[in-house]
């Protein structure tokens, strides 16, 4: 009896989706339960509903997903480390456009992944080699991010949920003040984080320079 696989694929753009699911199910050496989000909401109420911790083998998530409604989860990173807490058994797969090294090196850091696939080098033979790899507990890396981890381009401080979410937030216009509303923090350590980024980013301005350089990067 061939083995099943039970997968989720997390993706905003359905016919990408539907591009994976063709790709993957053209191995005939595995059967396939495939269940599909295409945003942060039905990604968590997906994993909700199967309750059990160990229930996918693989997730694919797509990096750059708009929030969920509630705005608990600001990004696909987030829903990353989500899904890692609630499937501890899954193997998380990255889906991304982002090349940039700033932010690949804060994918690579701080999220949990065993695998992430730069979209524009995925192929058939690529992605069937990727699920190759993962299900042998082999981390798998696209080629331009095996290219930029081998020039040593991803050698910057990371940037953490919390400071992600200071970003996120102010760039939808929250004030400094306002932000322990969103981010559970004393105004304190907000302001520290807040400096901390400025450092980090080169910037010497206000929070306007500050979005400016997170926007260069790809954090926002």
């Amino acid at each position: 009896m061939k083995k099943e696989l039970k997968i989720l694929m997390i993706d905003d753009h359905p016919m990408i989706i539907e591009g994976y699911k063709k790709v993957l199910l053209s191995n005939k050496t595995l059967n396939f339960d495939i269940k599909i989000a295409n945003n942060c909401d039905q990604a968590i109420s997906t994993i909700h509903k199967v309750k059990d911790s160990n229930f996918f083998d693989i997730v694919f998530i797509d990096i750059q997903l708009p929030p969920s409604t509630d705005g608990s989860i600001t990004s696909g990173e987030e829903l990353a480390i989500f899904v890692n807490a609630e499937q501890s058994n899954a193997k998380i797969v990255i889906l991304t456009m982002i090349d940039n090294p700033h932010r690949l090196q804060n994918i690579l850091n701080t999220i949990p992944h065993h695998g992430i696939l730069i979209k524009s080098d995925i192929t058939s033979k690529l992605l069937l080699k990727a699920l190759d790899n993962i299900l042998n507990n082999i981390l798998f890396y696209s080629g331009t991010v095996q290219k930029l981890k081998n020039k040593d381009l991803l050698n910057d401080d990371s940037v953490d949920e919390y400071n992600r979410k200071i970003i996120y937030h102010l760039s939808k216009g929250v004030k400094t003040k306002n932000l322990i509303k969103h981010i559970p923090l004393s105004l304190s350590a907000i302001e520290k984080r807040k400096n901390f980024i400025k450092d980090l980013f080169n910037v010497d301005g206000g929070d306007e320079q500050l979005l400016i350089e997170a926007k260069k990067r790809g954090f926002i």
